[in-house]
């Protein structure tokens, strides 16, 4: 029963039902009027709070300090005179212990506001309320990737990309439980968001562990979670259609719901199926989590003939006889191999994918920010642009889960360095956005959907280069401290230049813009932008080439042959 319970693919279903519930963010504009309305605040006002919910989302620093403190694996023994137990802090439940209690506080105090419990806020301190609920995401999100890439390191893009890929389908999964449950109750959905992002990382913190085994065909049981995200994100789409263009009944909520629910827990099933067929052909499980881990030192020895391990205790290239190839290896494999912050922020490969990320996420967050006011601007009717803002978390989970596939298929079958498909990706971006910029008949719907699904791929590949470029020991706050770069760029493009260039427009035609020309300029620079962050990925992609080639790729071989 231990077993059953107690493994990697249990523990990957936990992160998956986690962020199922993470993306609470997204449903902002569910009880934004709720909150607008209860506090006296003006769109301005209202905006500004919105604000310290972005910064919250992707202030991600000190979850990943504290990843990197209570739950990366600790260094292997320095040599074979030295003890060979090693004792493990805690594990990824605290951080996401500390999630739960930022979002329970956040969203519980701006409920208490906005149901008159409390007396009116000032906005500072509402801010300090979105900003602590909106921080428990980054712990959510950090104990789930990170985590996951330690189980499964030679499929992190694939990985990252299911686990990102959910997050981004919460949004709509938290929506289907507003309509079905809490309908035109903006209040109550509040303390809903209080409550279940909070109570269902309790209860499944305690199965997301990290596990070092070698198993079986782990790509086949990844393929099975990949059709479940593919299969929910399909009816998910369904029904948003369904809903924007009919008037769902209660009864049918309920089955629609109910359909949806059973979706979510056939991950379970695989996770079973899969220990069951793995059960007999594990040729090495150990264990990382609890107070001690002590390993045979005879064992240790004679592993030590045939395997070397790097400081994330994943073996790594095998050891010939031949000592001047085994000295090569060993130069090579040092090179930016489990770097912690400060020391990959003096590299230039951390400015150039800093650079990337904000050119990217940046023009991508700009871009839905304003999808609405560009559809107005067009003439696309309210149904038109509730489709596009709905359907956009779709788009955006095809980025996350696709790129995060793809990169991964031709990392193995072709040896393709993961950085090519971020160059790929953002010279895509530019021809969306250029596309939206030229403001044909239909071509809102075309752009949004190249952007969408552009931008959503940033969001798998950045962590997983991230991981093999800088190594997984301190991923967490690495990639934490890179997302940074996407409001930074989103701010700039957004407020400074989209929100600037439409007011002097609209201030030509009485405070509204009408037509092409409202939006024109700033999507043609914001395709200048993309083509910018291609150049800096173009030059991550020449710097990192050849270490993919002997290093990662040759990791991934020689796992294979194990």
């Amino acid at each position: 029963m231990g077993t059953i319970i107690n493994n990697k693919w249990i523990a990957t279903v936990a992160s998956i039902w986690i962020q199922c519930t993470s993306g609470s963010l997204y449903t902002f504009g569910i009880y934004s009027s709720a909150l607008k309305s209860s506090q006296g605040y003006d769109q301005s006002t209202l905006d500004t709070v919105s604000v310290f919910k972005d910064i919250g989302a992707n202030a991600g620093l000190l979850s990943g300090l504290l990843y990197s403190y209570v739950a990366s694996p600790p260094p292997p023994p320095l040599s074979s005179s030295t003890s060979t137990t090693a004792v493990r802090r805690c594990g990824p439940w605290i951080v996401l212990a500390a999630g739960a209690i930022q979002c329970f506080a956040g969203y519980f105090l701006i409920w208490l506001s906005v149901a008159g419990v409390l007396p009116r806020q000032p906005v500072p301190v509402m801010c300090l309320y979105m900003l602590l609920a909106a921080h428990a995401q980054t712990f959510f999100n950090t104990a789930n990737v990170v985590t996951a890439v330690h189980n499964f390191p030679n499929y992190g893009g694939t990985i990252v990309g299911i686990m990102k890929g959910f997050l981004g389908l919460s949004g709509a999964i938290l929506i289907q439980v507003y309509q079905t449950i809490f309908k035109n109750k903006p209040a109550s959905y509040l303390l809903m968001l209080a409550l279940l992002p909070t109570f269902n990382p309790l209860l499944l913190m305690c199965f997301v562990r990290i596990y070092n085994m070698n198993e079986g065909d782990e790509k086949q049981h990844l393929n099975y979670f990949s059709l479940i995200a593919l299969i929910i994100a399909a009816y998910l789409m369904a029904i948003i259609i369904l809903e924007n263009a009919l008037t769902l009944q209660l009864p049918a909520r309920i089955c629609t719901f109910i359909v949806l629910i059973l979706l979510l827990a056939s991950p379970l099933w695989i996770a079973i199926k899969a220990q069951q067929r793995d059960s007999g052909t594990i040729s090495r499980t150990s264990f990382i989590e609890g107070d001690q881990l002590v390993d045979d030192p005879n064992q240790l020895d004679a592993e030590k003939i045939y395997t070397r391990q790097d400081p994330s205790g994943y073996l790594q290239v095998p050891g010939g006889a031949d000592e001047e190839t085994d000295t090569s290896d060993k130069k090579t494999l040092q090179w930016e191999d489990n770097l912690n912050l400060l020391q990959a922020i003096c590299t230039c490969n951390f400015w150039l994918l800093f650079v990337t990320t904000a050119c990217g996420m940046g023009s991508g967050l700009a871009t839905v920010n304003n999808i609405s006011q560009i559809g107005g601007s067009l003439g696309y009717t309210n149904f038109e642009t509730n489709s596009l803002v709905s359907l956009w978390s779709i788009w955006n989970f095809l980025g996350r889960f696709g790129a995060g596939y793809l990169s991964d298929y031709f990392l193995h079958v072709n040896g393709w360095a993961r950085p090519l498909f971020m160059v790929i990706t953002l010279a895509t971006m530019s021809i969306g956005h250029a596309v939206i910029a030229s403001g044909l008949p239909g071509a809102l719907y075309v752009g949004s959907i190249v952007v969408g699904v552009c931008y959503g791929s940033q969001w798998s590949l950045m962590p997983t280069i991230v991981s093999e470029v800088f190594g997984v020991v301190h991923m967490g706050t690495i990639f934490n401290t890179i997302t940074i770069a996407g409001p930074v760029g989103s701010y700039i493009l957004s407020v400074r230049m989209v929100g600037y260039i439409y007011d002097k427009e609209a201030s030509k035609e009485g405070n509204t813009c009408t037509g092409t020309h409202c939006f024109m300029l700033s999507f043609f620079i914001m395709a200048s932008t993309t083509l910018f962050g291609f150049l800096f990925a173009l030059g991550l992609f020449f710097r990192t080439k050849e270490f993919y080639k002997q290093v990662v790729l040759r990791r991934l071989q020689h796992s294979v042959r194990e």
